[in-house]
């Protein structure tokens, strides 16, 4: 199944390429993104001794997971949700109306990978896709952002990160909901310093496995965080929430 949809996932990207063979720029981003994702999924899917069924389908899953990008920012100009489509439904409607896989799992995890919550109930297999494609995509979005914070000019204009505030403490709200272990609620988000502890919420509580806990910390990407946000504001809560990130990532068990 996985080397068939690779072959059509690469075959349907190809239609976005430029006369010369390239893709947009953009494009090209989410297309970096995806291979990132994969890799990801594959090193959680050794970590967590999946079984062949499971990794496979959790790699599909992987693959396939914005598979809708490409249209979006055709048809609409944007990556953002919120001003076109959500990307999640948009990739799951492409993948079936190509027809090229009817499983659930796969279908499932491609649907479900941007919710704040999974569904309380799903098949085991779901569970695995769904939880993997999550851990794996979070873990490259932890990429993305120190290389756009390594490449903007962050401290004098303001557009590198849609116009937030840049001198400003983490809003209360923001860090209450990590504190108590919730998704953040993305309208409190009034600062630079919320958006990046958006990403230190998800150490507390938003990486399912143990394996992409382990990656994470590896990586370097908390003490990142740590650092950029006493860029941003000397509020003590960065380290409380930041120290709370430290400890989760550290248990193998949590």
């Amino acid at each position: 199944m996985l080397d068939e949809l690779t072959r059509l996932y690469d075959a349907y990207v190809d239609t976005f390429r430029t006369a010369d063979g390239r893709l947009p720029a953009m494009m090209q981003l989410k297309r970096t993104h995806t291979a990132f994702v994969v890799a990801n999924a594959e090193r959680i899917a050794d970590g967590e001794g999946f079984s062949p069924r499971e990794r496979e389908v959790a790699l599909a899953a992987a693959l396939l997971h914005d598979t809708g990008r490409y249209e979006q920012l055709r048809r609409y100009d944007t990556f953002r949700d919120s001003e076109s489509v959500d990307h999640a439904v948009f990739s799951h409607e492409i993948i079936r109306a190509k027809g090229w896989t009817d499983e659930p799992a796969v279908l499932d995890a491609v649907l479900w990978h941007n919710r704040r919550d999974l569904p309380d109930a799903m098949e085991p297999l779901t569970a695995v896709a769904a939880h993997t494609v999550r851990d794996a995509d979070k873990l490259d979005i932890f990429r993305v952002l120190e290389d756009q914070i390594a490449h903007t000019d962050w401290r004098k204009d303001a557009r590198a990160f849609w116009n937030l505030a840049v001198a400003a403490p983490p809003n209360p709200r923001v860090v209450a909901n990590i504190e108590r272990g919730e998704a953040v609620d993305y309208q409190n988000i009034q600062s630079l310093s919320d958006f990046v502890l958006i990403q230190v919420g998800w150490m507390v509580s938003g990486l399912h496995y143990a394996t992409a806990r382990r990656l994470c910390a590896a990586r370097g990407h908390l003490a990142f965080r740590r650092d950029f946000l006493h860029q941003l504001s000397s509020d003590p809560a960065i380290d409380r929430v930041c120290d709370l990130a430290d400890a989760r990532l550290a248990s193998p068990h949590a």
